[in-house]
């Protein structure tokens, strides 16, 4: 890899010494390492083989990776129960095969993101195999969070409520109970001991040294526990947020921190501080809204939830999603928003686990192309850094016959072959089965076949990423949503400079015409940015729209002079972003 032009030319291209606010404009790919393909054929995914698979996600146009956790661990719950922090799994790799990755993966301009599950470790990991023997009160022993009676913090809810009890475990050995805000085998790290800050900066110095671009940061809101409160949000966790900042932006001021914190807009909105903590933080609130919007063909969930978290410190960016590697959550809705959702969205039981749905977005939808671009396309255009789950792309389907989140963590779909192409093992040595659904399974849906048809999900989904990505208006600009009378449809404007793009989606299956005021853009002349169709100009009267159903534009708004020019020029009318050779080849299809 050391002599690989590419790498070279990445050097240059990516400072490393001033943060460049590159996660505004990012399109970041989740993906699980043992999840995408299989290079030595044991059934397991590993780094050499996503290396192999980098030019398939370089050319989907995305901009960063974020990797599920690869750590040494039991494996519980899905690598989220650590053993041990500076290391790769054996079963992925080694230490060597992720800095071939992460080479690989700087070579072709893409960030690289991972996980820093701090809240808590595997009982296996030596920290807690120590602490439990240590005496009382020794600097050891309160590595973690232990109780005599197991009574305390009883106002803070069960999360997992589906195989949890309570909060504290008995542990025999200790002869004490232990905190845990997750599953009982996930001990809680104690953060009023310096020695936990200590080495929670070893960590982040191990993998910045590493070459990694950023941390996501697992479980904040429960990072410190306090008597009398509900253990969330507690404001002391702030304190070792800026902490973590303080140490990347020391090591690598490019370093961007993306937190999850499942929680409401208010209080999800402290863990930017002033620019100083999370640079990026997942908008849940957002993303049961979006589907609530389609389902109920309204846009006031959508324009309610996102007027209620507009402002953000300067340098701080929401992190917008459809689905990820957990359920669809729907811990921030109300009861009745989420008996509607099962209703509409997960009919059977099965489908269904703690508060929330374990489903892809495709079969979500149950196929409906229509309905999946319209998503996607609030996806890519509403305010925020969009993040997409691996094998969405193509439409990917589920196994709720799985246990627990693994319904929606099964092999990558690359080919009609056996094993959907992920791993030449057998069957019954792959770490989960593929999905062999008759209109979702791999011999159905897959890359190869995709790559070759003209109208596929996946070539729809690469050219929508590369129209965002020549418009920064998208991630940096400022927002604004438009109120129609017709509340079918959802409006807004994206301003960022020069350029302003009306987006406007009909969240209705079936036809919609709406009117807009635009008065104060009056004399631009709207284009459209897959196809460069030019549009009647806007007046000072509400200017009318009509759309298909589940149809939506993205329209950038010329002033008379530029749409003259383009009119004059048919070379310049085509408004969209030249595309590789192979792609004009293929054909890509338009938008709405």
């Amino acid at each position: 890899m050391q002599d690989d032009p590419r790498i070279r030319i990445a050097a240059r291209t990516v400072d490393r010494r001033r943060p460049t606010l590159w996660y505004k404009d990012a399109i970041i790919y989740q993906t699980h390492v043992r999840a995408f393909f299989d290079s030595n054929n044991d059934g397991v995914g590993d780094f050499p083989g996503l290396t192999e698979k980098l030019d398939y996600i370089e050319d989907l146009g995305v901009s960063a990776i974020w990797l599920l956790p690869f750590f040494p661990s039991p494996l519980k719950d899905d690598g989220y129960d650590i053993s041990d922090y500076c290391a790769v799994n054996p079963a992925y790799g080694t230490l060597d095969d992720f800095r071939t990755f992460v080479e690989a993966a700087h070579a072709r301009g893409l960030r690289v993101l991972i996980e820093l599950v701090v809240n808590h470790t595997s009982d296996q990991h030596p920290w807690f195999q120590r602490a439990r023997r240590a005496p009382k009160g020794s600097p050891e022993r309160d590595f973690y969070v232990w109780s005599e009676t197991g009574h305390e913090y009883d106002e803070a809810r069960i999360i997992f409520i589906d195989s949890e009890i309570s909060n504290w475990t008995w542990d025999p050995i200790a002869k004490a109970y232990f905190w845990h805000r997750f599953y009982s085998h996930q001990p809680d790290l104690n953060f009023d001991n310096p020695l936990v800050i200590r080495e929670v900066k070893n960590i982040l110095n191990f993998w910045l040294d590493l070459g990694v671009d950023g941390f996501r940061l697992d479980a904040v809101p429960y990072l410190i526990e306090r008597e009398g409160t509900d253990g969330e949000n507690v404001p002391e966790t702030h304190r070792v947020l800026k902490m973590i900042r303080a140490e990347v932006e020391r090591r690598n001021p490019d370093c961007v921190l993306l937190a999850e914190a499942n929680q409401m807009p208010k209080d999800t909105l402290p863990y930017f501080g002033n620019g100083d903590e999370c640079h990026m933080a997942f908008h849940f609130p957002l993303m049961p809204r979006m589907f609530i919007a389609v389902a109920q063909e309204d846009s006031t969930p959508i324009i309610e939830v996102v007027e209620s978290t507009m402002r953000l410190p300067e340098n701080c960016q929401w992190a917008i999603f459809l689905r990820n590697h957990d359920e669809l959550t729907l811990e921030m809705v109300t009861e009745d928003e989420r008996d509607y959702m099962w209703q509409f969205y997960a009919t059977h039981r099965r489908l269904r686990i703690n508060l929330g749905i374990r489903r892809r977005l495709a079969t979500l939808l149950d196929g409906d192309c229509r309905r999946i671009e319209l998503l996607n396309s609030l996806l890519f255009s509403m305010p925020g850094t969009p993040v997409l789950y691996y094998g969405d792309e193509i439409g990917m389907g589920d196994n709720p016959f799985l246990g627990d989140r693994d319904v929606v963590r099964t092999p990558m779909q690359w080919s009609a072959d056996s094993n959907a192409g992920f791993s030449k093992a057998d069957t019954v040595a792959l770490y989960l089965p593929p999905v062999m659904d008759p209109l979702f399974g791999y011999q159905a849906v897959n890359v190869e076949v995709q790559k070759k048809i003209r109208s596929s999900l996946l070539n729809w989904m690469r050219w929508v990423i590369r129209v965002r990505n020549a418009h920064q208006a998208f991630g940096r600009g400022d927002f604004r949503f438009l109120h129609p009378e017709n509340r079918k449809v959802l409006a807004y404007l994206r301003c960022f400079g020069e350029e302003t793009i009306l987006c406007v989606a009909n969240l209705s299956e079936t036809m919609q015409a709406v009117q807009l005021d635009l008065s104060d853009l009056a004399g631009c002349i709207p284009i459209d940015l897959f196809g460069g169709c030019l549009m009647p100009v806007i007046e000072a009267a509400p200017y009318p729209l009509t759309l298909g159903g589940h149809a939506f534009y993205w329209l950038r708004l010329l002033s008379p002079e530029e749409a003259r020019s383009r009119s004059d020029n048919p070379q310049e009318a085509m408004d969209r972003p030249e595309l590789p050779a192979k792609d004009r080849i293929q054909g890509q299809r338009p938008s709405g």
